[in-house]
C-alpha cells in the first residue's frame, strides 16, 4: 500500500507548506497513541536542527504528544544520531528529530525512532498514517492524564562522552589540525567541543546558525568552503557534516574530497585487520561505486547492496548480521555503536585509523580509484515522469548502449520531487552519453 505521508526518511517537505503545525500535531498524536504500550508513564524525546521552522513544528508536536498523555523532553538542537542514542539511554518510548537533513532551511521534516533507537518499520509508519487520517477525539487523554513538557540540560555532554567512548582509550588527536564544518546545523556546539577535548587543534566553520543558513554553501553537500579552509590553514584533515549530522565527508590535506565509499573501505579494512567485523563484508546501496566492490573483493570481503536510504542499509545489516554499512553520500552505520548514521562517530573511526597508521589522510583515505560515475537530477512539479513511454524507451536504449559494461540506475527521490539518474562504467564518454539520453527524455516529460 502506498504511503501518504512518510518517505524514505520520515516525513519531509516545505515548511508551513507540507510540514504544517496541523500535520505536526497529528503526527504527535498518532505516534503517541501507537507507542503507548503498558501502564507506565510514557515519554518522548524531541530534538531538532537549527531551521527557523523548528520552533513551530516542535511546539505543535508537544501539543500532540501531551494531548494523548505522553510526557515530552525537549533536547533543543542535537544531531539525529544523538536523538536516537538518547531515546534508548533515557528509556523513552519514542524519539523525534525535527530536520530535513541536507536540505535548505525552507524544508523541514519529522524523523521518528522507536524505543530501541532504530527508525520505524514501514508497518509502524502505516499504523501512524492510518491514525493521522482518523478522528481520535475519543482517544485523547483525560484532563488529569495530559502529558507534561520540559527542556532538559546536559544532553550535549552525554553525547560527547558517548562519541568519545567509541575510540580506544589511548587515542589522542594531539598535534592534529582539524577543520570541522557543521553546516550551521544541529552539531554546531557538540562536535567542535568534542574534537577539542580529544586534543585536536580545531578550526570551526558553519557554526553560526541564524535559522536560514543551514546547509547553505557549506556542509557535506557543498564542501568547497571546507576545501579552501583546509588549504588555507594547512590543516591535516577537514570534516564536513550535514544539517542534522547523520552524514559525513572528509577533505584530505590537499583539499580533495573523500566520499562515503572511500570511508567505508577505510573502516572495513581496518576493522577486518582488528578482528572487529562481525561478518566478512559490509552493506551499501546501489549507488556505491563499483570500485568499492572490487576493492572489497580483493580484501576478501563481500558487498551486499540495498535500495537507497540508510534505513534499508540498517535493515539488511540487522537481517544478515553485518556491523558496517553505509552510503556513498556519507551515511555510515556502525552498529556496534549506533542504530543510525552518525557523521561524527564515523569521522572519529577514520581519525583513529589515520592516527594508528601515522600517514597523511590523502594516503589513508584513498583505497581505490572509483569508476567514472555520473549523477544528474531532474526536478519535476507533478505527475510520474518515469511512467512516460518516451522515458521508458530512453532508459532501454541507454541500457543497450552500456551493453553490460556499466550500470544505469534511474530512481525517484524519497525526500523531494526529483528523479536521480546515475550512470557508471569503465568508459566515461559512454557513461555521459547514456545519462544524457535519459535526462533529456525526463526533462521533456517533466516539462509537459
Amino acid at each position: 500500500m502506498a504511503r501518504k505521508y512518510f518517505g524514505t526518511d520520515g516525513i519531509r517537505g516545505r515548511a508551513n507548506g507540507v510540514i504544517t503545525p496541523e500535520l505536526a500535531l497529528k503526527v504527535g498524536q498518532a505516534a503517541g497513541l501507537v507507542f503507548q504500550r503498558g501502564d507506565h508513564r510514557h515519554r518522548v524525546v524531541i530534538g531538532k536542527d537549527t531551521r527557523l521552522s523548528g520552533y513551530m513544528i516542535e511546539y505543535a508536536m508537544v501539543a500532540g504528544f501531551t494531548s494523548v498523555g505522553m510526557d515530552v523532553l525537549l533536547l533543543g538542537p542535537m544531531p539525529t544520531p544523538a536523538v536516537a542514542m538518547l531515546t534508548r539511554s533515557m528509556r523513552a518510548d519514542l524519539g523525534v528529530m525535527i530536520s530535513a537533513s541536507h536540505n535548505l532551511f525552507d524544508d523541514n521534516g519529522i524523523k521518528l525512532f522507536g524505543p530501541d533507537g532504530y527508525k520505524l518499520s514501514d508497518d509502524v509508519e502505516m499504523q501512524i498514517e492510518q491514525l493521522m487520517d482518523e478522528s481520535i477525539t475519543k482517544k485523547l487523554a483525560g484532563s488529569a492524564s495530559l502529558g507534561r513538557a520540559r527542556r532538559i540540560d546536559g544532553v550535549h555532554d552525554r553525547y560527547i562522552e558517548f562519541a568519545k567512548r567509541t575510540l580506544p582509550r589511548s587515542l589522542s588527536l594531539d598535534g592534529m589540525r582539524v577543520v570541522i564544518d557543521c553546516a550551521h546545523g544541529a552539531a554546531y556546539k557538540v562536535v567542535p567541543e568534542a574534537l577539542w577535548e580529544l586534543g585536536a587543534d580545531v578550526i570551526s566553520i558553519g557554526v553560526e546558525p541564524d535559522g536560514f543558513n543551514i546547509n547553505k554553501d557549506c556542509g557535506s553537500t557543498a564542501p568547497e568552503t571546507l576545501r579552501s579552509k583546509v588549504r588555507e590553514m594547512r590543516a591535516d584533515i577537514g570534516i564536513a557534516l550535514d544539517g542534522d549530522a547523520d552524514r559525513v565527508i572528509i577533505v584530505d590535506e590537499r583539499g580533495h574530497v573523500v566520499d562515503g565509499d572511500q570511508l567505508l573501505a577505510v573502516v572495513a579494512q581496518s576493522w577486518k585487520e582488528d578482528g572487529r567485523l562481525s561478518k566478512p563484508g559490509i552493506v551499501a546501496t546501489v549507488m556505491s561505486n563499483l570500485g568499492l566492490e572490487r576493492y572489497l573483493a580483493a580484501e576478501g570481503l563481500s558487498l551486499v547492496r540495498t535500495s537507497v536510504g540508510d534505513r534499508y542499509v540498517i535493515e539488511q545489516m540487522l537481517a544478515q548480521g553485518y556491523n558496517v554499512g553505509g552510503e556513498q553520500s556519507g551515511h555510515i552505520i556502525l552498529s556496534d555503536h549506533n542504530t543510525t548514521g552518525d557523521g561524527f562517530v564515523s569521522a572519529l573511526q577514520v581519525l583513529a585509523v589515520i592516527q594508528k597508521l601515522g600517514r597523511p589522510v590523502s594516503e589513508v583515505c584513498h583505497r581505490f580509484d572509483p569508476l567514472p560515475q555520473i549523477l544528474k537530477n531532474v526536478r519535476y512539479r507533478s505527475g510520474k515522469p518515469l511512467d512516460n513511454a518516451e522515458v521508458k524507451s530512453a532508459i532501454k536504449a541507454a541500457e543497450n548502449r552500456l551493453n553490460g559494461h556499466g550500470r544505469l540506475l534511474v530512481r525517484s527521490s524519497g525526500t523531494e520531487p526529483v528523479i536521480r539518474v546515475m550512470g557508471e562504467g569503465d568508459d566515461r564518454d559512454v557513461v555521459e552519453e547514456v545519462v544524457d539520453i535519459v535526462v533529456s527524455a525526463l526533462s521533456q516529460a517533466a516539462a509537459a
